[in-house]
């Protein structure tokens, strides 16, 4: 490795003394078994330090590719180091499709499971959920398997692990029929019309975002992707105007990088996620945050954060408020709660959103918000510790596959040690 290797935004400069690039699974077995300290990285779009390592780092990108579709069409298991743009073509060519992405289709697949990444609607659950099996390469170097079906029980927590159990090489992802979507824009939805019928809204297309700088009591943009099937939406809507042309969710970014709207129908792919693949997402020099409150407290939420619009919108490029169903995997931030996540695209300025952070955690304190592990948070250990009620089975679980720690680093020391 030349140089320092650094994530995504730049704000995190990796500690590791070499990146390797296995080119087989044999390969990354013996690296493993070989290191002291080793943890695998992914697209680096963690804003968080959540992939550095104090050792060596493994990318999965020169693993040979696995599509395997399942004989009974259920399913497909998939190389990690895999990235959902390279997926979900091929998935749709075979008449298949994931029932959620993210906003973002060039994440690597195992990072955004690892972290608890989703996407919008409120029956969707987070990436993770599409999981029904996991493989991984053990501290020993070994492999270990486990399935929703033959072991429950240890499986709802080595889905969303951080990297804290070992390498993730396999994963088998539950599949639906393909189908066709369209996506239509909102402009100005008032602030009132937000909270007297937020759950009518993020019901109203199969997959709802909400967009907002903070510097008014509106709405700038509201995303609704639905399904031809369904009604178009008419001109005006809660106060809302329906857009005449393309937008993009930052101002001033071009509307070319964003998924087609205006309603045209297109594949599920294709429509889902807010940006095509290949380009760059927001602005390409931004933080991000993200906290996870139970969706009954969107509203109060909501009302909190605009309440601190005059902190909130010089240090924010764009604001996404998404609803994502509960599930049961221990350190999902939806673990048990259907849940509304609260977004931000920060300005590139760490100082001036370090400074910010805490008081937007202490605002959202009284409704449990989780925050995202692969964003910046400022929440000691304690705090984040009281939000998971699985976080000790999760440590005797790490102890059990990683008991000298060859997977850990800082953050994960911090905030879930498993010694002491």
């Amino acid at each position: 490795m030349t140089g320092r290797l650094a994530n995504w935004a730049g704000n995190v400069t990796f500690r590791a003394r070499q990146l390797h690039q296995p080119a087989s699974v044999g390969e990354l077995r013996r690296l493993v078994a070989a290191q002291e300290r080793i943890r695998a990285i992914g697209t680096r779009h963690s804003f968080s330090p959540i992939a550095d390592a104090p050792g060596e780092l493994v990318s999965l990108d020169r693993l040979p590719p696995l599509i395997e579709i399942n004989p009974g069409r259920t399913d497909v298991t998939v190389s990690a180091g895999l990235r959902y743009s390279q997926l979900v073509p091929r998935l749709h060519a075979a008449g298949l499709a994931l029932r959620n992405l993210a906003s973002l289709p060039d994440i690597c697949i195992a990072g955004a499971v690892a972290t608890g990444t989703h996407g919008s609607g409120d029956a969707s659950g987070s990436l993770a959920t599409a999981v029904s099996a996991i493989e991984l390469v053990t501290a020993d170097g070994d492999i270990t398997r486990a399935s929703r079906d033959s072991d429950p029980g240890r499986f709802a927590g080595m889905v969303v692990a951080l990297g804290a159990l070992g390498i993730i090489t396999r994963l088998t992802l539950d599949t639906v029929p393909a189908f066709d979507a369209r996506q239509y824009v909102y402009e100005n939805l008032p602030a009132a019309e937000l909270a007297a019928h937020f759950g009518e809204i993020t019901a109203r297309a199969r997959s709802v975002s909400l967009f907002t700088d903070w510097r008014a009591p509106r709405l700038r943009q509201v995303w609704l992707k639905s399904m031809p099937s369904d009604a178009p939406p008419p001109p005006r809507w809660l106060g809302a105007s329906r857009a005449a042309g393309p937008r993009h969710p930052v101002p001033g970014m071009p509307p070319a990088n964003c998924t087609e709207q205006l309603g045209a129908a297109g594949p599920w792919h294709e429509r889902l996620p807010h940006f095509r693949p290949g380009v760059t997402p927001s602005t390409g020099a931004e933080l991000q945050s993200e906290y996870l409150v139970a969706r009954e407290h969107a509203v109060e939420a909501f009302w909190v954060l605009d309440g601190m619009r005059d902190k909130l919108a010089p240090l924010t490029q764009i604001a996404e408020i998404r609803t994502v169903a509960a599930d049961d995997l221990w350190l999902s931030p939806s673990y048990q709660r259907d849940c509304a996540a609260f977004h931000f695209t920060w300005i590139s300025d760490g100082r001036a959103v370090g400074a910010v952070l805490p008081e937007v955690e202490a605002a959202l304190a009284p409704f449990g918000a989780r925050p995202h592990w692969g964003k910046l948070f400022a929440a000691g250990p304690a705090a984040v510790a009281a939000l998971y009620p699985r976080l000790d089975d999760f440590r005797q679980l790490a102890r059990d596959l990683d008991p000298a720690g060859k997977f850990r680093n800082e953050m994960l020391d911090r905030y879930i040690p498993i010694r002491g």
